[in-house]
């Protein structure tokens, strides 16, 4: 293979450098004699032919028929891959994009579920000192229209007596409305309007008395009933959730 090479090399540069710094003297003139036989047209090279493709950056022409006959811009299957290449990680990001879209909007809540997130309840024909009783996300919402005397008794309880301290102004937007969720703080007992020793509610299942603003009082219940969310809208109605 070694002699292969050199013979291959020598004859390159026939023309071009002293050829004594590569071969032996020998080995020089069988080259030159083996030039002299070769055919241009076969494949190797001549000064001649050197010239012709000499600005290719090669000094042979055994791959001239391999060799693509191409100007400058014109597109080849090189051009096509990359643009293939990026036309499927264009499509590749759209479809993961739209999948993380789909995933995430289906975890929002449907339609009929926002719909029973808010309740709109008009309460302008409830009378003072009565109370209505409406559901919310499945569960009892206690509507109490108060009178001015039951507003301003319990504004006047001592916060420090209570279980669970919190004052009346507190627990309501407007004074003449309470709104609070229907069921006993102690296990989830619905309790009865208008009753118990503070005129409020009172639990039967274990005798927890809540005032009219819905503190606790009395009985094993620690804290006073929860209240909803809920606005009253322009019209005067009461918007829960």
């Amino acid at each position: 293979k070694s002699v292969r090479l050199q013979t291959f090399h020598c004859n390159l540069v026939i023309q071009e450098i002293p050829l004594k710094s590569y071969c032996s003297d020998q080995v020089i003139e069988m080259f030159k004699s083996i030039s002299r036989l070769v055919v241009p047209s076969k494949g190797l090279v001549t000064s001649s032919s050197r010239r012709g493709f000499s600005h290719m950056g090669s000094v042979d022409g055994l791959f001239d028929s391999e060799k693509l006959d191409k100007n400058p811009g014109d597109g080849n299957r090189r051009d096509f891959t990359y643009f293939m290449l990026g036309g499927g990680r264009l499509v590749w990001a759209t479809t993961a994009r739209l999948a993380l879209l789909s995933f995430v909007s289906s975890m929002n809540p449907a339609a009929d579920v926002l719909a029973l997130a808010s309740a709109e309840f008009d309460v302008s024909s409830v009378p003072e000192g009565n109370t209505i009783t409406v559901k919310w996300r499945g569960k009892p919402i206690f509507i109490r229209h108060r009178t001015a005397a039951e507003i301003s008794k319990e504004a006047e309880v001592d916060i420090s007596t209570l279980r669970d301290p919190e004052t009346d102004v507190s627990r309501t937007l407007d004074p003449s409305w309470l709104v609070v969720i229907g069921i006993c703080t102690h296990l989830g007992c619905v309790p009865l309007s208008n009753a118990g020793e503070y005129n409020g509610w009172f639990c039967p299942c274990h005798g927890s008395h809540y005032d009219v603003s819905g503190r606790i009082r009395k009985g094993p219940a620690p804290l006073n009933m929860e209240l909803p969310p809920y606005t009253r809208t322009p019209d005067g109605k009461l918007l829960i959730g």
